[in-house]
Protein backbone atom coordinates (compact mmCIF):
# COMPACT_ATOMS: atom_id res chain seq x y z
CA UNK A 1 0.00 0.00 0.00
CA UNK A 2 1.32 3.20 -1.17
CA UNK A 3 0.32 6.35 1.26
CA UNK A 4 0.87 10.02 -0.26
CA UNK A 5 1.78 11.70 2.64
CA UNK A 6 2.04 15.46 0.46
CA UNK A 7 -1.97 14.94 0.69
CA UNK A 8 -2.71 14.80 4.34
CA UNK A 9 -7.01 15.12 5.07
CA UNK A 10 -8.09 15.95 1.43
CA UNK A 11 -11.72 14.13 2.84
CA UNK A 12 -13.47 11.41 1.18
CA UNK A 13 -16.69 11.31 -2.12
CA UNK A 14 -20.26 10.31 -0.54
CA UNK A 15 -23.00 10.81 -3.21
CA UNK A 16 -25.64 13.03 -2.01
CA UNK A 17 -28.80 11.37 -0.55
CA UNK A 18 -31.41 12.95 0.86
CA UNK A 19 -33.45 12.57 4.25
CA UNK A 20 -36.84 13.39 5.66
CA UNK A 21 -38.80 13.60 9.05
CA UNK A 22 -40.74 10.92 9.67
CA UNK A 23 -44.24 11.17 11.35
CA UNK A 24 -42.46 9.48 14.58
CA UNK A 25 -39.94 12.67 14.66
CA UNK A 26 -37.20 10.43 13.46
CA UNK A 27 -34.46 11.19 10.50
CA UNK A 28 -34.62 8.85 7.63
CA UNK A 29 -32.10 8.64 5.13
CA UNK A 30 -32.73 7.63 1.38
CA UNK A 31 -30.79 5.80 -0.61
CA UNK A 32 -28.17 8.12 -2.96
CA UNK A 33 -30.06 8.53 -6.93
CA UNK A 34 -27.19 7.66 -9.57
CA UNK A 35 -27.61 11.69 -10.48
CA UNK A 36 -27.40 13.49 -7.21
CA UNK A 37 -24.10 14.59 -6.90
CA UNK A 38 -21.84 13.77 -4.72
CA UNK A 39 -19.93 16.06 -2.00
CA UNK A 40 -16.21 15.81 -0.16
CA UNK A 41 -16.10 16.29 3.13
CA UNK A 42 -12.73 15.90 5.77
CA UNK A 43 -13.05 15.35 9.54
CA UNK A 44 -13.13 18.68 11.14
CA UNK A 45 -10.85 17.05 14.04
CA UNK A 46 -7.41 19.16 12.77
CA UNK A 47 -9.45 22.81 12.35
CA UNK A 48 -10.87 22.47 15.36
CA UNK A 49 -7.88 21.40 17.30
CA UNK A 50 -5.89 24.32 15.21
CA UNK A 51 -8.83 26.98 16.70
CA UNK A 52 -8.60 25.76 20.13
CA UNK A 53 -4.63 26.05 20.23
CA UNK A 54 -5.34 29.39 19.20
CA UNK A 55 -7.82 30.40 22.07
CA UNK A 56 -6.98 31.42 25.64
CA UNK A 57 -8.07 28.92 28.30
CA UNK A 58 -8.70 29.90 31.54
CA UNK A 59 -8.71 28.00 34.76
CA UNK A 60 -10.81 28.14 38.06
CA UNK A 61 -11.89 26.09 41.26
CA UNK A 62 -15.31 24.94 41.32
CA UNK A 63 -16.91 22.53 43.89
CA UNK A 64 -18.13 19.09 42.79
CA UNK A 65 -21.21 18.12 44.19
CA UNK A 66 -20.84 14.64 44.09
CA UNK A 67 -17.04 14.24 45.37
CA UNK A 68 -17.28 17.93 47.60
CA UNK A 69 -13.89 18.35 47.16
CA UNK A 70 -12.98 21.44 44.90
CA UNK A 71 -11.64 20.32 41.34
CA UNK A 72 -9.23 22.83 38.45
CA UNK A 73 -11.94 23.42 35.90
CA UNK A 74 -10.15 24.47 32.37
CA UNK A 75 -12.91 26.68 29.53
CA UNK A 76 -12.34 28.83 26.55
CA UNK A 77 -13.15 32.51 27.02
CA UNK A 78 -16.70 33.18 25.62
CA UNK A 79 -16.47 35.28 21.87
CA UNK A 80 -18.18 37.93 20.41
CA UNK A 81 -21.22 36.86 18.38
CA UNK A 82 -19.22 37.84 15.26
CA UNK A 83 -16.03 36.10 15.96
CA UNK A 84 -17.99 33.16 17.25
CA UNK A 85 -20.04 33.09 13.81
CA UNK A 86 -16.46 33.63 11.53
CA UNK A 87 -15.39 30.45 13.70
CA UNK A 88 -17.97 28.35 12.58
CA UNK A 89 -18.39 29.62 8.65
CA UNK A 90 -14.27 28.74 8.98
CA UNK A 91 -15.35 25.25 10.11
CA UNK A 92 -17.67 24.91 7.53
CA UNK A 93 -15.73 25.98 4.97
CA UNK A 94 -12.96 23.69 5.58
CA UNK A 95 -15.20 20.57 6.39
CA UNK A 96 -16.60 21.10 2.72
CA UNK A 97 -13.79 20.16 0.62
CA UNK A 98 -15.87 20.22 -2.90
CA UNK A 99 -18.54 19.09 -4.30
CA UNK A 100 -20.30 18.66 -8.18
CA UNK A 101 -23.60 17.51 -9.31
CA UNK A 102 -25.46 19.83 -7.44
CA UNK A 103 -27.80 22.48 -9.41
CA UNK A 104 -29.98 25.62 -8.16
CA UNK A 105 -33.64 25.46 -8.91
CA UNK A 106 -33.02 27.02 -12.35
CA UNK A 107 -30.96 24.28 -13.42
CA UNK A 108 -27.20 25.78 -12.94
CA UNK A 109 -24.36 24.04 -11.44
CA UNK A 110 -23.20 25.23 -8.36
CA UNK A 111 -19.95 26.31 -7.84
CA UNK A 112 -17.75 25.16 -4.72
CA UNK A 113 -17.14 28.69 -3.06
CA UNK A 114 -17.63 28.90 0.54
CA UNK A 115 -20.95 31.69 0.21
CA UNK A 116 -21.92 28.76 -1.47
CA UNK A 117 -21.24 26.10 0.98
CA UNK A 118 -22.91 28.04 3.98
CA UNK A 119 -25.71 29.03 1.30
CA UNK A 120 -26.25 25.03 1.21
CA UNK A 121 -25.91 24.44 5.14
CA UNK A 122 -29.32 26.57 5.86
CA UNK A 123 -31.03 23.76 4.06
CA UNK A 124 -31.62 21.36 6.57
CA UNK A 125 -31.30 18.50 3.90
CA UNK A 126 -28.08 19.67 3.25
CA UNK A 127 -27.21 19.97 6.75
CA UNK A 128 -28.39 16.57 7.58
CA UNK A 129 -26.58 15.39 4.99
CA UNK A 130 -23.10 16.68 6.10
CA UNK A 131 -23.76 15.61 9.97
CA UNK A 132 -24.46 11.85 8.76
CA UNK A 133 -21.62 12.15 6.77
CA UNK A 134 -19.33 13.48 9.60
CA UNK A 135 -20.54 10.41 11.69
CA UNK A 136 -19.82 8.40 8.89
CA UNK A 137 -16.16 9.46 8.98
CA UNK A 138 -15.57 9.72 12.95
CA UNK A 139 -17.09 5.92 13.24
CA UNK A 140 -14.95 4.55 10.03
CA UNK A 141 -11.83 6.38 12.03
CA UNK A 142 -13.27 4.46 15.75
CA UNK A 143 -13.26 0.85 13.48
CA UNK A 144 -10.16 1.22 12.30
CA UNK A 145 -8.47 1.94 15.64
CA UNK A 146 -10.22 -1.06 16.83
CA UNK A 147 -8.77 -3.00 14.10
CA UNK A 148 -5.72 -1.73 14.86
CA UNK A 149 -5.85 -2.95 18.61
CA UNK A 150 -7.20 -6.30 17.40
CA UNK A 151 -3.83 -6.78 15.17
Amino acid sequence: MIFDLERLNEGEWFPFFESRINEKGEVVYDEPKPDSGRVCIRSMTPIMEQLQKDRKRKYEFALNPQTRAMERVGYFDDLPADQQKKERDDVWDYVIVDFEGLYDAKGKEIACTRENKLKLLSIPMFDRFIAQCLRMLASSGVKAKEDEGKN
